[in-house]
């Protein structure tokens, strides 16, 4: 099992309890269930497993109408009986008009794969329960070949969840879950050293400060995320923003420059808004 081990990449900070729930599920050979906010890094994990390990990635992202069917095949009734309007040969073996999904492509993969099934709650409530059988088995069937697809290998399933619904219990137990908690400040510094190794550290001291006090206003209706705050650093360096206008930003005297990187809602502005002019109020200089 020593190669099958994530130790995360110079690309992905890992902190040790997400490396020790990637490597129990891999141990377990159960899909990895990840939650978090917006913008830890979920969906980013399958990528950076299958990196740290060297293996084939598939990747299924899921939509409102995506049905679990779809993941394993589709047979494609219209274009076969158009091609047997035009006379095409092909309409004679069904297999033509089957369609592989992705957990088929992972089954099929000659070195285990990772199988990444993007955000999951996205999907009606019966998704995740219709994926159950050939989770657990890993093979299905294809009625309209009356083939047994069996996978070569157990893929590593990665599983995210935005928590935007309930997902079964029966789904649950088969899972092994793993919360991303926010990054403390000095995680996210490390993690703003991977895509800024030459940020002078005092701007970034003062960008941190500035981040964390936006995010610890309360009635934000979204705070900003990891994604967020790269967004907002390489303004900063672009438009040459120095450390001293960050220093001192309480959240309640400053709305902090270029917050449309930050801020993406009208209700959120116009509550720094408020808490400025309160303050100013309240403190006049």
């Amino acid at each position: 099992m020593a190669d099958n081990r994530f130790t995360g990449t110079s690309s992905y900070i890992a902190t040790d309890d997400l490396m020790m729930a990637v490597n129990a599920a891999v141990t377990l050979e159960r899909p990895i269930l990840v939650k978090g906010e917006p913008g830890t890094g979920k969906t980013q994990l399958a990528i950076e497993v299958a990196r740290s390990l060297g293996r084939p990635l598939h990747e299924w992202h899921i939509k409102s109408t995506t049905k679990a069917q779809q993941g394993l095949y589709e047979y494609d009734a219209v274009a076969r009986l158009r091609d047997s309007q035009l006379g095409d040969d092909r309409v004679h073996d069904i297999g033509n008009y089957i369609v592989r999904g992705k957990v088929w492509e992972a089954f099929e993969s000659e070195q285990q794969p990772v199988l990444l099934i993007d955000e999951i709650d996205k999907a009606d409530i019966e998704f995740p329960n219709d994926l159950l059988r050939e989770l657990d088995r890993m093979e299905f069937y294809v009625y309209e070949t009356k083939k047994l697809i069996k996978a070569r290998h157990r893929p590593i399933i990665v599983i995210t969840s935005n928590n935007e619904k309930e997902l079964p219990d029966a789904f649950l137990r088969r899972c092994f879950f793993h919360y991303i908690k926010f990054p403390d400040k000095a995680t996210m510094a490390e993690i703003v050293d991977v895509h800024y190794p030459d940020l002078k550290k005092d701007l970034l001291r003062e960008a941190l400060d500035a981040f964390y006090k936006v995010r610890d206003v309360r009635g934000l209706k979204k705070k900003p995320s990891t994604s967020e705050l790269l967004d907002w650093i390489k303004l900063l360096l672009a438009e040459d923003i120095p450390p001293e206008v960050l220093r001192g930003g309480d959240s309640r005297k400053a709305i902090p420059p270029l917050y449309g990187a930050l801020l993406k809602n009208e209700q959120d502005v116009h509550l720094f808004e408020q808490l400025v002019f309160l303050d100013r109020r309240t403190n006049p200089q």
